[in-house]
């Protein structure tokens, strides 16, 4: 679940060779020590050894925090949504522990959702994170709503897979989309009676029903 990022300084090399918990102690040592470029490599064994997912972006490594049950609620509500629309198609629905990766930046982050409807491209330097997501879910929050506004979907155009964007609001009823037209994104917001219309994966998504909730019911 992709919430607050909270900066982890760059780890050193050879850290591979260390089990993971030497992995994850060293690179918490690190926080006193100079700022450096971390080399993909050294991130890779930061994940593999650590309980806590992290961003990797022009070689800095980002711990990535959990969210609020809000939060929680509308990635869950979102995949099983889509994930019914999509049931008899050819894609699939993948959770924040999935790794997307931006060739074209470097970037290798946790989207709240992937959807990818063709065969699955791995990254040449990392086989667990997936390059071509055809729609990316963002569930926006406080201290993530401007990256994902700004820098994150700077590097997400980079995709050339990537038909829309989506982006929920935990603050209000509200669905925003960015949909690729040629070399055009098209912006759309929907709000509460209103439904959007995923791009690529060709699925609508009922802003009332999204919000909707079990608990608030009872």
């Amino acid at each position: 679940m992709r919430s607050a990022k909270l900066t982890c300084r760059a780890i050193h090399e050879g850290l591979a060779r260390d089990d993971g918990a030497d992995v994850v102690r060293y690179a918490r040592s690190m926080l006193a020590a100079p700022r450096r470029k971390a080399s993909y490599e050294e991130y890779l064994a930061l994940e593999r050894g650590s309980e806590t997912k992290h961003e990797y972006v022009n070689g800095e490594i980002y711990a990535m925090a959990g969210g609020t049950p809000e939060h929680g609620r509308l990635a869950a509500k979102v995949a099983r949504l889509v994930g019914n629309a999509l049931a008899r198609r050819p894609c699939e629905v993948f959770s924040s522990d999935v790794r997307v990766r931006v060739e074209a930046t470097g970037r290798t982050t946790y989207p709240d959702l992937s959807i990818v409807c063709s065969k699955i491209a791995p990254s040449a330097q990392d086989p667990d994170a997936i390059t071509n997501p055809i729609v990316l879910v963002e569930v926006l929050s406080p201290s993530t709503e401007m990256d994902d506004r700004g820098n994150e979907w700077a590097h997400y155009r980079r995709l050339p897979s990537l038909e829309c964007y989506v982006l929920v609001s935990q603050d209000e009823r509200s669905i925003e989309t960015y949909r690729r037209e040629g070399r055009r994104w098209i912006y759309e917001s929907f709000g509460p009676g209103e439904v959007a219309t995923i791009a690529g994966a060709d699925v609508t998504l009922s802003v009332d029903e999204l919000y909707a909730s079990a608990l608030e019911a009872g």
